[in-house]
């Protein structure tokens, strides 16, 4: 699954261009390099984005197509807020 795909099904990032231009930006890593916006996930990489000024490391746990709100937590587990 690509970076901004999982960003948005995640709810981690509220749309996907918004996802987008952040990788644009170079805010957002997996496994410490710089993640464009097609960059394929597996489970158990490690994804870093940085906002404004806090930044939020996660562990990929699921790749889910679709999901509901209440089941998009479980994608991820949080590594260091």
């Amino acid at each position: 699954m690509r970076i901004d795909k999982f960003l948005k099904n995640s709810r981690l990032i509220k749309r996907r261009t918004v996802a987008k231009e952040a990788c644009d930006q170079q805010r957002v890593f997996v496994n410490g390099k710089t993640a464009k916006a097609g960059t394929e996930l597996s489970e158990g990489d490690l994804v870093h984005i940085e906002f404004g000024n806090s930044s939020l490391t996660v562990r990929v746990r699921a790749l889910t197509e679709s999901c509901r709100k209440e089941d998009a937590a479980g994608m991820y587990e949080i590594v260091e807020d």
